[in-house]
């Protein structure tokens, strides 16, 4: 299997109210930059609360102080997600060429699964989100990151890219942050293509 398998195996996580084909396109603007590459965007385990589409953990009534908490009780429908993509595409003892590709709730759940040191893959994507995983963070610290956001955020504020890199970068983890001026709640063209070159780069 590992002679002829894919080099990498990208698993796009997508936020909450949303569902795996609405990031699927962004395999598109990646597969020139990684070639042979898998792309997996699976659906969140749970209908989402709001109506429409799915869900990693409930937002309703979420605070900062229950949030963490909601983290933890996601992790192991989350954790069966990942293990069923993984297992399915050859990459259950490879896991340094898989990476997670977050957005918004997505990113919340990529920066828990290495933060708690549970999946120490590859690399990890956030585009416009933060992290809130429970304390102690346990980091897979040899997985980089790079996390993207729009300044003009009015769902996650940018701050909370800086601080989620202020967080991990003295646990020994390498985070690379960009904040795109004037960007609101979304992916932007110039985001999407450092994170193709940042995956390039990472898993060469």
């Amino acid at each position: 299997m590992s002679t002829t398998a894919s080099p990498m195996l990208v698993i796009m996580l997508h936020g909450v109210g949303s569902s795996g084909p609405d990031l699927a396109p962004l395999a598109d603007l990646w597969k020139n930059a990684l070639p042979g590459a898998v792309f997996a965007s699976p659906n969140a385990p749970s209908p989402s609360s709001f109506g429409a589409g799915y869900q990693w953990f409930s937002v309703a009534g979420v605070t900062e102080e229950n949030r963490s908490g909601r983290i933890k009780e996601a992790r192991p429908a989350f954790d069966a997600t990942m293990s069923a993509i993984i297992n399915e595409n050859g990459f259950a003892d490879r896991l340094e060429r898989v990476v997670l590709v977050g957005f918004s709730q997505g990113t919340i759940m990529a920066l828990d699964a290495v933060a708690s040191g549970r999946w120490p893959v590859g690399a990890v994507v956030g585009f416009s989100g933060r992290l809130a995983s429970p304390l102690p963070l346990a980091p897979a610290v040899r997985t980089p990151v790079l996390l993207v956001h729009g300044s003009a955020d009015p769902v996650i504020p940018a701050a909370e890219t800086t601080r989620a890199a202020a967080a991990l970068q003295p646990l020994g983890m390498s985070v690379e942050t960009i904040i795109v001026p004037g960007l609101g709640h979304t992916i932007s063209a110039e985001g999407a293509a450092r994170a193709g070159s940042f995956m390039a780069e990472t898993l060469k």
